[in-house]
């Protein structure tokens, strides 16, 4: 061989080299079984509620990702999870009587698994910070979760949105 030939068989095998540590990789990620995660999410969120109800400031900041934002009708946003358990401590000392239920609640995990969504209406009650006595509020609970390195689920992002009271009914139309 010539040294014209080496070099095209040596460019040639380097090319190929090459060429190969570019394939992609196309062997097929694991399904996703969204609806176990979507369980693992309501099972955290029927927790939440028993950390609240048990007015438990560190338990229920536990289920927060470390760069949680917060939102409260009425409220400046919470961000953080050292801050949502400052808000959650102070919450817990004004109002002692608090207690939350939820209900109609639904998940929607994303195919890929790196994101869901959890909605529900809540009922709570709590101190009304003027008269001392307990007030209930209803309205809707939204909160995005991510999975976390150690494989848990924790809430990113939540929305706490009152409903108000019941629109007043119409009058009755004169004939």
């Amino acid at each position: 061989m010539t040294r014209f030939q080496w070099a095209g068989a040596a460019g040639a095998a380097a090319l190929a080299a090459s060429l190969g540590a570019c394939q992609v990789n196309t062997a097929a990620k694991p399904a996703v079984d969204t609806a176990k995660i979507a369980d693992a999410i309501k099972a955290d969120a029927a927790q939440l509620v028993t950390d609240l109800n048990a007015h438990d400031a560190d338990k229920l900041a536990s289920h927060d990702a470390a760069d949680i934002v917060a939102m409260f009708h009425g409220a400046p946003n919470v961000n953080g999870q050292a801050a949502d358990l400052a808000s959650d401590k102070q919450f817990f000392t004004a109002s002692p009587n608090t207690h939350l239920t939820l209900a109609n609640e639904s998940v929607d995990v994303a195919a890929s698994g790196d994101m869901a969504v959890y909605h529900s209406t809540y009922v709570i009650t709590v101190t009304d910070p003027k008269t001392k006595k307990p007030v209930t509020e209803n309205g809707n609970y939204l909160a995005g979760y991510k999975p976390q390195a150690d494989g848990s689920w924790k809430i990113e992002w939540s929305v706490v949105s009152d409903t108000g009271p019941a629109p007043a009914a119409a009058p009755a139309a004169k004939s």
